[in-house]
């Protein structure tokens, strides 16, 4: 089955290699960035200012391939894909919750952006804490890690382009 999607929107990050890029936006190395919206979008961004984030949807557009076993940061040993954040997926889609500091125009203002510059906006939707943040969840293989994401940056292990299984 074909799924088509279309972009709404463009990042501007000054993120231009994986190399170095923040692995989450809770990252020491986040930086601020906008997400352009474009012209025939601009009006869906209609009372999203009274939130304080946004879940970005994204196409990771610098990726190539994927492999269902991958050694994904913070990490030593490998992991089955679906059970980690790693951008080598079947389908290259991100996902990020970044704090929204203001809309003007079609362009969102963000404050600590993990996003490589160019990357097609797929969505956005609001971060609804009451929603998104359910009572008793778990995090699995993370919740025993001893290092700190906030210091941890992308390096080249998925920078090379892998084939597919």
């Amino acid at each position: 089955m074909e799924i088509r999607y279309r972009a709404i929107g463009v990042v501007h990050s000054p993120f231009d290699r994986l190399e170095g890029m923040p692995i989450q936006p809770t990252s020491e190395a986040c930086a601020p960035g906008v997400i352009e919206v474009f012209p025939e979008f601009v009006e869906g961004l209609q009372d999203l200012e009274g939130f304080s984030h946004v879940i970005v949807l994204y196409h990771l557009h610098r990726v190539r391939g994927w492999k269902p076993k991958v050694t994904p940061f913070l990490e030593d040993r490998e992991r089955g894909v679906f059970a980690t954040r790693a951008p080598t997926r079947p389908n290259p889609i991100g996902l990020s919750v970044l704090e929204l500091e203001k809309i003007e125009g079609g362009r969102l203002h963000l404050v600590k952006v993990d996003i490589l510059d160019g990357a097609p906006v797929l969505d956005l939707k609001p971060f609804v804490p009451q929603f998104d943040v359910p009572d008793g969840a778990r995090a699995g293989w993370f919740e025993g890690l001893r290092q700190d994401i906030r210091t941890t940056t992308s390096d080249q292990r998925f920078s090379e382009p892998s084939e597919d299984p």
